[in-house]
């Protein structure tokens, strides 16, 4: 059974090898080269110093994969939209996993009071394209050729979902 919880510290090794194994092997994260568990303990203390959460799926009390939401822009005027990211672990991609971190994302950005959340992915990416549209976003931009990873140029689609009663 795999259940969705709060990220906690104790779990910032495991979400790093997740990301990590991200950047290696796909074109999900542009980044090259793999973070540290000091970027990555880094990165958890900003989401709660933010006030943004970081949800956990775990299958018999391994971390499988994990969501967030974070700053879309820096200014003030962006202050009512989000950014979402949504990582699943290779050998546990295809098992409905993302479709689990979603709703908690989207409840939270009600919570918190927020109007819309992006998604920003590789336009290739049509597992996360589906998944995204699924709970209601809706295709906004197609940049084209705007990222380079894996020696070949990729084209960036944003997705967007208006958050209903916002």
């Amino acid at each position: 059974m795999i259940t969705i919880q709060a990220a906690t510290e104790e779990d910032i090794p495991a979400l790093l090898e997740i990301y990590n194994d991200i950047i290696i092997h796909t074109t999900a994260v542009w980044h090259e080269e793999p973070h540290t568990l000091a970027m990555r303990q880094e990165w958890f203390a900003i989401k709660k110093e933010q006030g943004f959460p970081v949800f956990t799926a775990k299958e018999n009390g391994v971390v499988i994969g994990f969501s967030t939401i974070g700053p879309f822009r820096p200014w003030f005027g962006y202050r009512f939209t989000v950014e979402n990211s949504v990582y699943v672990a290779g050998k546990s991609r295809g098992k409905g996993v993302a479709k689990l971190l979603m709703p908690p994302l989207i409840e939270a950005a009600k919570q918190l009071g927020l109007h819309a959340i992006v998604a920003g992915i590789e336009a290739t990416n049509e597992a996360s394209i589906a998944l995204h549209e699924k709970f209601g976003f809706v295709e906004v931009a197609h940049f084209k050729e705007v990222g380079f990873k894996f020696n070949r140029w990729m084209d960036l689609k944003f997705l967007e979902l208006i958050i209903p009663g916002i």
